[in-house]
Protein backbone atom coordinates (compact mmCIF):
# COMPACT_ATOMS: atom_id res chain seq x y z
CA UNK A 1 0.00 0.00 0.00
CA UNK A 2 1.58 3.29 -1.26
CA UNK A 3 2.45 5.99 1.75
CA UNK A 4 0.78 9.23 0.83
CA UNK A 5 1.58 12.61 2.26
CA UNK A 6 -0.61 15.80 2.13
CA UNK A 7 1.99 16.73 -0.29
CA UNK A 8 1.52 13.98 -2.65
CA UNK A 9 -2.17 15.65 -2.59
CA UNK A 10 -0.80 19.20 -3.78
CA UNK A 11 -0.99 20.66 -0.63
CA UNK A 12 2.45 21.77 0.81
CA UNK A 13 2.19 23.16 4.21
CA UNK A 14 6.28 23.66 4.63
CA UNK A 15 5.99 26.15 1.67
CA UNK A 16 3.05 27.59 3.01
CA UNK A 17 4.51 27.44 6.61
CA UNK A 18 7.72 29.92 4.89
CA UNK A 19 5.55 32.16 2.97
CA UNK A 20 3.46 33.23 6.73
CA UNK A 21 6.73 33.91 7.99
CA UNK A 22 8.08 35.66 5.78
CA UNK A 23 4.48 37.87 5.52
CA UNK A 24 4.31 39.12 9.00
CA UNK A 25 6.71 41.29 8.37
CA UNK A 26 5.10 43.24 5.92
CA UNK A 27 2.06 43.30 7.90
CA UNK A 28 3.56 44.96 10.62
CA UNK A 29 4.17 47.50 8.21
CA UNK A 30 0.37 48.55 8.46
CA UNK A 31 -0.33 47.98 11.95
CA UNK A 32 -1.62 50.93 13.70
CA UNK A 33 -1.49 51.77 17.50
CA UNK A 34 -4.87 50.39 17.59
CA UNK A 35 -3.66 46.62 16.90
CA UNK A 36 -3.18 44.17 19.55
CA UNK A 37 0.10 42.17 18.70
CA UNK A 38 -0.79 38.65 19.89
CA UNK A 39 0.94 35.26 19.81
CA UNK A 40 -2.46 33.84 19.30
CA UNK A 41 -2.85 32.45 15.59
CA UNK A 42 -6.77 32.16 14.90
CA UNK A 43 -7.32 35.89 14.49
CA UNK A 44 -6.51 39.70 15.27
CA UNK A 45 -7.46 42.09 17.66
CA UNK A 46 -8.20 45.85 16.84
CA UNK A 47 -8.24 47.74 20.15
CA UNK A 48 -11.67 50.43 19.97
CA UNK A 49 -10.55 51.98 23.00
CA UNK A 50 -7.36 51.86 23.01
CA UNK A 51 -3.67 54.39 22.31
CA UNK A 52 -5.82 56.56 20.42
CA UNK A 53 -9.29 56.81 22.19
CA UNK A 54 -11.00 55.86 19.14
CA UNK A 55 -14.41 56.21 20.03
CA UNK A 56 -14.29 58.85 23.20
CA UNK A 57 -11.78 61.52 21.49
CA UNK A 58 -13.45 61.39 17.65
CA UNK A 59 -16.77 59.16 17.84
CA UNK A 60 -19.97 60.20 19.75
CA UNK A 61 -22.20 57.67 17.91
CA UNK A 62 -19.94 54.85 16.21
CA UNK A 63 -21.08 53.08 13.44
CA UNK A 64 -19.26 49.93 12.26
CA UNK A 65 -19.39 49.59 8.50
CA UNK A 66 -18.01 46.92 6.60
CA UNK A 67 -17.73 45.73 2.60
CA UNK A 68 -15.83 43.17 0.48
CA UNK A 69 -14.52 43.27 -3.12
CA UNK A 70 -12.53 41.39 -5.77
CA UNK A 71 -10.53 42.49 -8.75
CA UNK A 72 -12.74 40.54 -11.32
CA UNK A 73 -10.65 38.99 -14.09
CA UNK A 74 -7.95 41.74 -13.80
CA UNK A 75 -6.40 39.00 -12.29
CA UNK A 76 -6.37 36.96 -15.57
CA UNK A 77 -3.81 40.33 -16.62
CA UNK A 78 -1.84 39.50 -13.32
CA UNK A 79 -0.91 36.11 -14.95
CA UNK A 80 -0.75 36.81 -18.65
CA UNK A 81 2.14 38.85 -17.96
CA UNK A 82 4.16 37.10 -14.82
CA UNK A 83 3.51 40.41 -12.84
CA UNK A 84 1.43 40.31 -9.58
CA UNK A 85 3.02 42.88 -7.42
CA UNK A 86 0.08 45.72 -8.01
CA UNK A 87 -3.43 43.59 -8.17
CA UNK A 88 -3.06 43.65 -4.11
CA UNK A 89 -3.50 47.86 -4.45
CA UNK A 90 -6.55 47.09 -6.64
CA UNK A 91 -8.41 44.38 -3.93
CA UNK A 92 -7.44 47.04 -0.94
CA UNK A 93 -8.70 49.70 -3.51
CA UNK A 94 -11.63 48.29 -4.31
CA UNK A 95 -12.91 47.74 -0.58
CA UNK A 96 -11.69 51.04 0.72
CA UNK A 97 -12.98 52.98 -2.07
CA UNK A 98 -16.33 51.51 -1.44
CA UNK A 99 -16.06 52.05 2.25
CA UNK A 100 -15.60 56.23 1.88
CA UNK A 101 -18.00 56.83 0.24
CA UNK A 102 -20.64 56.79 2.91
CA UNK A 103 -18.11 59.40 5.17
CA UNK A 104 -16.41 56.21 6.93
CA UNK A 105 -12.74 55.94 8.05
CA UNK A 106 -11.09 52.65 7.04
CA UNK A 107 -9.62 50.51 10.41
CA UNK A 108 -8.53 47.22 9.43
CA UNK A 109 -8.20 44.92 6.01
CA UNK A 110 -8.82 41.19 5.99
CA UNK A 111 -7.90 38.96 2.85
CA UNK A 112 -8.32 35.91 1.48
CA UNK A 113 -6.58 33.91 -1.57
CA UNK A 114 -7.33 30.67 -3.05
CA UNK A 115 -4.57 29.20 -4.72
CA UNK A 116 -3.24 26.43 -6.40
CA UNK A 117 0.07 24.94 -5.69
CA UNK A 118 1.80 27.52 -3.86
CA UNK A 119 4.24 30.02 -5.47
CA UNK A 120 5.90 31.66 -2.60
CA UNK A 121 7.12 34.51 -4.17
CA UNK A 122 4.75 35.58 -6.32
CA UNK A 123 2.10 35.02 -3.36
CA UNK A 124 4.59 37.68 -1.89
CA UNK A 125 4.51 39.86 -4.46
CA UNK A 126 0.46 39.72 -4.24
CA UNK A 127 0.59 40.39 -0.73
CA UNK A 128 2.95 43.15 -0.86
CA UNK A 129 0.64 44.72 -3.26
CA UNK A 130 -1.90 44.14 -0.57
CA UNK A 131 0.75 45.85 1.97
CA UNK A 132 0.86 48.91 -0.44
CA UNK A 133 -2.50 49.23 -0.87
CA UNK A 134 -3.24 49.50 3.01
CA UNK A 135 -0.56 52.12 3.71
CA UNK A 136 -2.52 53.95 0.51
CA UNK A 137 -5.29 53.62 3.03
CA UNK A 138 -3.91 54.21 6.55
CA UNK A 139 -5.67 50.61 7.37
CA UNK A 140 -4.16 47.87 9.49
CA UNK A 141 -3.71 44.45 7.41
CA UNK A 142 -4.83 42.37 10.40
CA UNK A 143 -5.37 39.08 9.24
CA UNK A 144 -6.38 37.06 6.32
CA UNK A 145 -6.48 33.24 4.98
CA UNK A 146 -4.27 31.47 1.91
CA UNK A 147 -5.79 28.48 1.31
CA UNK A 148 -4.40 25.78 -1.06
CA UNK A 149 -6.55 24.08 -3.77
CA UNK A 150 -5.05 22.00 -5.87
CA UNK A 151 -7.98 20.75 -7.52
CA UNK A 152 -9.64 23.60 -8.14
CA UNK A 153 -6.41 26.19 -9.16
CA UNK A 154 -3.34 24.97 -11.05
CA UNK A 155 0.26 26.13 -10.70
CA UNK A 156 0.21 30.02 -10.60
CA UNK A 157 -3.64 30.52 -10.40
CA UNK A 158 -5.42 31.93 -7.61
CA UNK A 159 -8.30 33.71 -6.88
CA UNK A 160 -8.83 36.50 -3.73
CA UNK A 161 -11.27 38.56 -1.94
CA UNK A 162 -11.21 41.43 0.27
CA UNK A 163 -12.89 42.41 3.31
CA UNK A 164 -12.43 45.76 5.00
CA UNK A 165 -14.05 47.35 8.35
CA UNK A 166 -14.41 51.10 8.71
CA UNK A 167 -16.28 53.53 10.83
CA UNK A 168 -18.54 56.39 10.82
CA UNK A 169 -20.16 58.92 13.33
CA UNK A 170 -24.26 58.12 13.14
CA UNK A 171 -24.83 62.11 12.08
CA UNK A 172 -22.20 62.09 9.76
CA UNK A 173 -23.18 59.13 7.45
CA UNK A 174 -23.19 59.96 3.95
CA UNK A 175 -26.18 58.62 2.60
CA UNK A 176 -27.53 61.39 -0.59
CA UNK A 177 -30.57 61.80 1.19
CA UNK A 178 -29.66 65.89 1.52
CA UNK A 179 -28.84 65.58 -2.58
CA UNK A 180 -31.52 68.68 -4.10
CA UNK A 181 -31.32 70.69 -7.55
CA UNK A 182 -28.46 72.99 -7.90
CA UNK A 183 -26.17 70.71 -6.12
CA UNK A 184 -22.59 70.84 -7.79
CA UNK A 185 -21.00 67.76 -9.22
CA UNK A 186 -17.67 67.04 -8.82
CA UNK A 187 -15.49 64.32 -11.05
CA UNK A 188 -12.45 63.16 -9.48
CA UNK A 189 -10.28 61.48 -12.12
CA UNK A 190 -8.80 57.96 -12.21
CA UNK A 191 -6.13 55.99 -13.24
CA UNK A 192 -7.55 54.19 -16.19
CA UNK A 193 -9.68 50.88 -15.96
CA UNK A 194 -9.34 50.45 -12.23
CA UNK A 195 -11.17 47.07 -11.45
CA UNK A 196 -13.53 46.88 -13.83
CA UNK A 197 -15.04 45.64 -17.51
CA UNK A 198 -12.24 43.64 -17.86
CA UNK A 199 -13.86 40.37 -19.68
CA UNK A 200 -14.95 43.09 -22.27
CA UNK A 201 -11.44 44.70 -22.25
CA UNK A 202 -9.89 40.95 -22.92
CA UNK A 203 -11.99 39.66 -25.25
CA UNK A 204 -11.81 43.10 -27.47
CA UNK A 205 -8.17 43.64 -27.31
CA UNK A 206 -6.93 40.02 -27.06
CA UNK A 207 -9.68 37.72 -28.77
CA UNK A 208 -10.62 40.76 -31.32
CA UNK A 209 -7.53 42.70 -32.27
CA UNK A 210 -5.49 39.77 -31.91
CA UNK A 211 -2.77 41.91 -29.24
CA UNK A 212 -1.00 40.75 -26.84
CA UNK A 213 0.45 42.15 -23.40
CA UNK A 214 3.91 42.87 -24.08
CA UNK A 215 2.95 45.16 -27.34
CA UNK A 216 3.75 48.53 -26.95
CA UNK A 217 0.64 50.35 -28.28
CA UNK A 218 0.74 54.19 -29.68
CA UNK A 219 -0.51 56.41 -27.16
CA UNK A 220 0.18 54.02 -24.34
CA UNK A 221 3.10 55.07 -22.25
CA UNK A 222 4.11 51.19 -21.81
CA UNK A 223 3.50 47.60 -22.61
CA UNK A 224 -0.17 46.79 -22.96
CA UNK A 225 -0.16 44.52 -19.70
CA UNK A 226 1.16 47.53 -17.68
CA UNK A 227 -1.65 49.63 -19.00
CA UNK A 228 -4.12 46.87 -18.12
CA UNK A 229 -2.17 46.48 -14.54
CA UNK A 230 -2.43 50.40 -13.87
CA UNK A 231 -3.71 49.89 -10.23
CA UNK A 232 -7.08 51.19 -8.67
CA UNK A 233 -6.70 54.62 -7.62
CA UNK A 234 -7.08 54.63 -3.82
CA UNK A 235 -9.25 58.03 -2.44
CA UNK A 236 -8.95 57.56 1.49
CA UNK A 237 -6.46 60.37 2.07
CA UNK A 238 -8.55 62.68 -0.19
CA UNK A 239 -11.72 62.09 0.85
CA UNK A 240 -10.85 62.56 4.20
CA UNK A 241 -8.69 65.73 3.98
CA UNK A 242 -12.66 66.88 2.62
CA UNK A 243 -14.86 66.00 5.30
CA UNK A 244 -12.20 67.08 7.95
CA UNK A 245 -12.91 70.58 6.84
CA UNK A 246 -16.82 70.32 6.88
CA UNK A 247 -17.47 68.38 9.99
CA UNK A 248 -20.12 70.70 10.86
CA UNK A 249 -21.37 71.50 7.53
CA UNK A 250 -23.56 69.61 5.09
CA UNK A 251 -21.27 70.58 2.56
CA UNK A 252 -20.45 66.89 0.77
CA UNK A 253 -24.07 65.07 0.36
CA UNK A 254 -23.34 62.04 -1.59
CA UNK A 255 -20.35 60.10 -3.34
CA UNK A 256 -20.20 57.75 -5.59
CA UNK A 257 -17.04 54.86 -6.60
CA UNK A 258 -17.70 54.48 -10.37
CA UNK A 259 -17.32 50.71 -10.61
CA UNK A 260 -19.04 48.32 -13.00
CA UNK A 261 -22.20 50.04 -13.96
CA UNK A 262 -20.24 53.51 -14.69
CA UNK A 263 -21.21 56.60 -14.05
CA UNK A 264 -25.39 55.74 -15.37
CA UNK A 265 -25.50 53.09 -12.53
CA UNK A 266 -23.34 53.94 -9.93
CA UNK A 267 -24.19 58.13 -8.94
CA UNK A 268 -28.05 56.78 -9.02
CA UNK A 269 -27.04 54.57 -6.17
CA UNK A 270 -26.09 57.67 -3.94
CA UNK A 271 -29.14 60.32 -5.15
CA UNK A 272 -32.91 60.74 -4.17
CA UNK A 273 -35.40 59.13 -6.16
CA UNK A 274 -36.58 63.16 -6.79
CA UNK A 275 -33.50 64.26 -9.02
CA UNK A 276 -31.30 63.95 -11.89
CA UNK A 277 -27.65 64.00 -12.41
CA UNK A 278 -26.86 65.86 -15.64
CA UNK A 279 -22.83 65.45 -16.58
CA UNK A 280 -20.82 67.07 -19.16
CA UNK A 281 -18.02 64.47 -20.52
CA UNK A 282 -14.84 65.78 -21.88
CA UNK A 283 -14.26 68.39 -18.41
CA UNK A 284 -11.82 65.63 -17.04
CA UNK A 285 -9.32 63.54 -20.06
CA UNK A 286 -10.46 60.20 -21.07
CA UNK A 287 -7.32 57.90 -20.68
CA UNK A 288 -6.20 56.27 -24.12
CA UNK A 289 -6.79 53.43 -23.23
CA UNK A 290 -10.47 53.96 -23.36
CA UNK A 291 -10.44 54.96 -26.76
CA UNK A 292 -8.15 52.09 -27.57
CA UNK A 293 -11.06 49.89 -26.10
CA UNK A 294 -13.71 51.77 -28.02
CA UNK A 295 -12.49 51.50 -30.86
CA UNK A 296 -11.05 47.97 -31.53
CA UNK A 297 -14.78 47.02 -30.36
CA UNK A 298 -16.21 49.06 -32.14
CA UNK A 299 -18.27 49.58 -28.79
CA UNK A 300 -21.21 52.41 -28.46
CA UNK A 301 -20.67 55.75 -26.59
CA UNK A 302 -23.71 54.58 -24.08
CA UNK A 303 -22.22 51.02 -23.87
CA UNK A 304 -18.52 52.62 -22.71
CA UNK A 305 -20.69 54.76 -20.24
CA UNK A 306 -22.30 51.81 -18.94
CA UNK A 307 -19.22 49.33 -18.48
CA UNK A 308 -16.24 51.71 -17.51
CA UNK A 309 -15.27 55.06 -15.60
CA UNK A 310 -14.84 56.67 -18.99
CA UNK A 311 -11.52 58.47 -16.44
CA UNK A 312 -13.71 59.03 -13.50
CA UNK A 313 -13.37 57.06 -10.78
CA UNK A 314 -15.06 59.25 -7.92
CA UNK A 315 -17.75 61.54 -8.11
CA UNK A 316 -18.69 63.97 -5.10
CA UNK A 317 -22.22 65.56 -4.58
CA UNK A 318 -21.67 69.08 -3.04
CA UNK A 319 -23.26 72.24 -1.77
CA UNK A 320 -22.63 74.72 -4.64
CA UNK A 321 -21.63 77.32 -2.43
CA UNK A 322 -18.81 75.25 -1.36
CA UNK A 323 -17.49 73.70 -4.77
CA UNK A 324 -14.45 75.53 -5.65
CA UNK A 325 -13.01 75.07 -1.96
CA UNK A 326 -14.01 71.22 -2.31
CA UNK A 327 -11.70 71.11 -5.47
CA UNK A 328 -9.14 73.21 -4.11
CA UNK A 329 -8.79 70.57 -0.78
CA UNK A 330 -9.14 67.63 -3.69
CA UNK A 331 -6.31 69.10 -5.41
CA UNK A 332 -4.00 69.80 -2.48
CA UNK A 333 -4.81 65.97 -1.52
CA UNK A 334 -3.10 65.25 -5.53
CA UNK A 335 -6.04 64.59 -6.98
CA UNK A 336 -7.43 65.46 -10.47
CA UNK A 337 -10.69 67.16 -9.56
CA UNK A 338 -13.10 69.30 -12.23
CA UNK A 339 -17.03 70.37 -11.70
CA UNK A 340 -18.06 67.91 -13.78
CA UNK A 341 -22.51 68.61 -13.75
CA UNK A 342 -25.17 69.44 -11.58
CA UNK A 343 -28.36 67.90 -9.46
CA UNK A 344 -31.46 68.73 -11.80
CA UNK A 345 -35.17 67.66 -10.69
CA UNK A 346 -36.08 64.43 -12.32
CA UNK A 347 -36.53 60.33 -11.63
CA UNK A 348 -32.59 59.47 -10.34
CA UNK A 349 -31.04 59.29 -13.61
CA UNK A 350 -28.08 60.17 -14.78
CA UNK A 351 -27.97 62.58 -18.04
CA UNK A 352 -24.92 62.31 -20.12
CA UNK A 353 -23.93 64.78 -22.26
CA UNK A 354 -20.88 66.06 -24.83
CA UNK A 355 -19.67 69.63 -24.86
Amino acid sequence: MPRLTYKDAGVDTVAKDRFIDRLFGLMRRTYTPRVMENDWGYAGFFALNGPENLFRKQYRDPVLVGCADGVGTKLKIARMTGRHDTIGIDLVAMCVNDLIVCGAEPLFFLDYIAVGPIDEESMLDVMRGIVRGCEQADCALLGGETAQHPDDYGRGEYEMGGFCTGVVDRHRILDGRHVAPGDAVIGVASSGLHSNGYTLVRKVLFETAGLKVEDRVEGLAGTLGDELLTPTRIYVRAVRHVLAAYRRKKVVKAIAHVTGGGLVENIPRVIPPNVDVEIRTGVLPVQPIFTLVQQKGGIPDDEMLRVFNMGIGLVMIVDPYYAEPVLRRLREAGEQAERIGEVKKGRREVQVRSD
